[in-house]
């Protein structure tokens, strides 16, 4: 692992031709991915790894990419959300955890948004080594521009914003097949259903007491990856059945997660609270019924006004302009429809997408109220690391304007092929064990789906 302060990266970006699909361009065991309906980033390779844990992790991580990107020198014509340095994170739940939290820079990055195609390249300077002329001196992708191939060239215009004539660099590896194909069933892991719904029972129990009035409980599912399988399946088999979520991929944790922890664009600062969950209807009707029934679900509507308030109050000391969803609306998605809020406001005190999920994490959608109280009960009742389930999963760049997740419908797919899916639900005072059970396993459905 590479130390922030010894570190000097050069990084250039390069307008490209159209960009057609991201996924097949990843390395088939290690991708490294960030995307939403079709648009975002694609890494390849390594150029920097920082790693971080316990408590300051996130304080850490904070100050050690404000010297990584001070200490850059990035030529970036394009200065588009993705384009220049970035890196991708993703952060341990628990200050506890023995799963590292890490910023990874790829030492390449193709990305697509908004009708604009990019490659952005990183190397680290050799010691001594004087960063080239971003004004137009010898750069790491000058020379590395391959032939336009026929095909390419055959091209009509790609929309607004991009570069025609301009093709993948040469080092990029082209989009391959995919693997062979694979199916395998996860289990359940040390949390069974039987000591899910018991943790359940004893939570209720608790928050009748007074002890607290919500705690978020997560049960594990385990299997094993096969030899030389392609994670990319996976990915594209939740980008595709998921397109409105954010699909990941950061240092083994993938997954497709609905609920925007934060975003950062040039001083505005956006976040959607999802809480409160519901199962899909079997027809339009059913659906609607369904619907109405989670709007006007008091139970739901409890769980929703803790986090809502989770994030406001977290969001405050950095925003005077701070406001929520009057109302929180129903958010459909293929397997469950989800009660919705989203928050917004005008950064007043510069902070950067780091600073903000430091001071956001946990939000009670994925702890609960009070959080100190509710991690304590986690810790008793849940009998497993959560490792980067329901922590931060996202990208940062240099300015350190950035988006992140909550990583939730997610697994770690450890080098050895273990692979842990989590899922969990909000219990406050009326929650019922076997209905939280549900809950769960409904969560479940989309990366159980994918590795089906």
């Amino acid at each position: 692992m590479e130390t922030a302060q010894a570190t000097r990266l050069y990084v250039e970006t390069r307008a490209v031709s159209d960009i057609k699909l991201l996924i097949p361009l990843l390395d088939a065991r290690h991708p490294q991915l960030w995307i939403r309906k079709g648009q975002g980033m694609a890494g390849l390779g390594t150029a920097l790894r920082l790693e971080f844990s316990g408590p300051d992790r996130f304080t850490d991580a904070c100050a050690a990419w404000r010297e990584v990107a001070a200490a850059a020198t990035v030529n970036d014509p394009i200065a588009a959300p993705g384009t220049g340095l970035i890196a991708f994170g993703t952060f341990a739940f628990s200050a506890r955890s023995a799963e590292t939290s890490v910023l990874i820079v790829p030492e390449v990055v193709i990305g697509k948004r908004d009708g604009v195609f990019w490659v952005t390249r990183t190397r680290v300077l050799a010691e001594g080594e004087q960063a080239p002329d971003a004004r137009g001196g010898v750069s790491g992708l000058t020379g590395l521009i391959a032939t336009v191939t026929a095909k390419s060239g055959s091209r009509s215009g790609s929309g607004a914003g991009t570069a025609a004539g301009h093709p993948l660099p040469a080092d990029v590896p082209p989009a391959t097949s995919f693997g062979p194909e694979y199916r395998l069933t996860l289990l359940p892991g040390a949390a069974t259903p039987d000591t899910y719904r018991a943790a359940v029972e004893t939570a209720v129990g608790r928050i009748n007491a007074g002890e607290l009035e919500k705690v978020v409980l997560a049960r594990d599912l385990v299997g094993h990856l096969p030899a030389d399988s392609d994670l990319r399946r996976v990915l594209l088999d939740l980008a595709l059945g998921y397109p409105d979520c954010y699909t990941f991929a950061v240092d083994g944790l993938v997954g497709s997660s609905p609920e925007t922890l934060v975003r950062v664009d040039h001083g505005t600062v956006y976040a959607r609270v999802l809480a409160g969950t519901i199962s899909r209807g079997r027809d339009a009707e059913a659906d609607h019924d369904q619907a109405v029934a989670l709007a006007t679900s008091s139970k739901d509507l409890d769980e929703h006004r803790f986090a809502v308030a989770s994030v406001m109050t977290a969001l405050a000391p950095h925003s005077t302009t701070v406001i929520a969803s009057e109302i929180p609306f129903t958010l459909k998605l293929p397997n469950l429809w989800h009660l919705a809020s989203d928050v917004e406001g005008t950064l007043s005190d510069g902070s950067t997408s780091l600073d903000l999920i430091a001071a956001l994490h946990p939000t009670a959608a994925v702890a609960g109220t009070p959080t100190p109280d509710a991690l304590r009960l986690i810790d008793e009742l849940e009998p497993f690391d959560r490792g980067r389930y329901a922590g931060p999963v996202g990208w940062v760049g240099a300015d350190g304007d950035g988006e992140w997740a909550v990583a939730l419908r997610c697994a770690q797919v450890d080098d050895d092929g273990t692979i842990t899916a989590y899922a969990g639900a909000g219990i406050v005072s009326e929650s019922n064990p076997e209905h939280e059970f549900l809950e769960t396993r409904m969560k479940f459905r989309p990366i159980v789906e994918a590795f089906a």
